[in-house]
């Protein structure tokens, strides 16, 4: 029987990937579902070569371009994730969640109700609202999969091993495009050099994150979350070619790390085959990055962003709505050449110890609204602010 599929944001990385193991596995998959909210080209030729019968873009203009151009009436097409009660019946095998940024914790949370297993590789969605997910995947006995490479690791390790048997979680970081260069330099780097990551081809934004090594505070929240663990059994180590992705020392003494090279097709391929057996294509060990693997403590001199892991509260709350929102409004100031890069760093610091904001730390989020709405007001804050 063929594994029926969903993949929420299936014209980004992500979903790309997957369709390209999926691709050279056809007929063991029917894709009931994709879904985009602008590349409605792209996703009517993923739709027509999967022959998936059913679609979502969610951009109101690129809705009506889709309807007007397609002409294959075999496909229906949706504007909205409210028509989830429309296409599915019953539940499907496996889904993955790739939609990008707070977009993507509406449908992340409705689909929870629609899937088997659900792979979340959407950041946000597990930093602001990993309770309200939590909640939903065991009120619908969802089985919940991280698909970024650092969190996949760690349950690749903890598969056959207890949460309270660890004693430090290492999580590693390549050190982006910034690892060996000046405070100075660091200081006057403009977005072309922000951009230009050693080892991983990716989005802005994620870039520019993994640039200030805000990306790695957010996956210490993210292991925070889906380990049920403490901030201060998470650690970050420098790890410059990104070949071990999870390091985790046990109670009894003993080490294991997960060592994969840097595709994110290899986390994919293994939620996807979740309790099966199939091999992927991959490369040989590589002896000599594992004979200088040349792991080291973080600069917090050269990646101040670091220091905001010691502000966050122990419980989930919305300040990490706040750091989310803020971040990503001070991001966007920097690719709109607003701001310099230091600012991110200097601005995120300041803002994330300011009274107003500080208070969140005891407020837990009760639904999606209390998420949405105060990201908004965040948002504006900080562009009136740091502008």
């Amino acid at each position: 029987m063929k594994k029926k599929i969903t993949i929420l944001g299936s014209t980004g990385s992500i979903g790309k990937n997957l369709l390209d193991i999926i691709n050279s596995d056809k007929k063991n998959f029917e894709i009931i579902l994709l879904t985009a909210k602008k590349n409605y080209k792209v996703l009517l030729k993923q739709a027509s070569h999967f022959k998936v019968k059913n679609i979502i873009i969610t951009d109101q203009d690129s809705y009506k371009k889709a309807k007007e151009i397609n002409t294959n009436n075999k496909i229906n097409i949706f504007n909205d994730f409210k028509s989830f009660d429309k296409i599915f019946n019953s539940k499907v095998d496996y889904t993955m969640s790739s939609i990008i940024g707070l977009d993507g914790l509406y449908p992340t949370l409705e689909m929870i109700k629609y899937t088997k297993i659900i792979a979340i590789a959407n950041k946000e969605a597990i930093i602001c609202g990993w309770s309200l997910i939590k909640k939903k995947l065991d009120f619908y006995k969802t089985k919940f999969l991280p698909v970024d490479s650092e969190h996949f690791s760690i349950w690749k390790i903890l598969k056959s091993e207890k949460i309270g048997d660890i004693d430090q979680i290492f999580l590693t970081a390549s050190g982006g495009p910034f690892l060996n260069k000046s405070i100075n330099q660091i200081k006057n780097a403009n977005v072309a050099d922000a951009l230009k990551h050693p080892n991983w081809k990716m989005g802005k934004k994620i870039s520019i994150d993994s640039a200030t090594m805000m990306n790695k505070v957010f996956e210490v929240i993210e292991a925070k979350n889906i380990f049920s663990t403490s901030y201060k059994k998470i650690n970050i180590l420098i790890h410059p070619k990104s070949y071990i992705h999870a390091i985790v020392k046990f109670n009894d003494g003993t080490l294991q790390f997960l060592a994969h090279e840097p595709s994110m097709k290899i986390p994919i391929f293994n939620t996807l085959y979740f309790n099966y057996s199939r091999k992927i294509e991959s490369k040989k060990i590589n002896i000599n990055i594992l004979n200088n693997l040349k792991l080291k403590k973080i600069d917090k001199n050269i990646f101040p962003v670091i220091k905001i892991l010691d502000l966050l509260p122990s419980k989930t709350s919305l300040f990490e709505t706040v750091l989310v929102a803020a971040n990503d409004q001070l991001v966007n100031l920097f690719l709109d050449k607003k701001i310099k890069f230091d600012e991110i760093s200097k601005n995120i610091l300041k803002l994330m110890n300011r009274k107003e904001f500080i208070r969140y730390k005891k407020i837990k989020p009760k639904n999606i609204q209390d998420i949405h709405i105060l990201s908004k007001y965040v948002r504006l804050k900080v562009k009136s602010l740091c502008v």
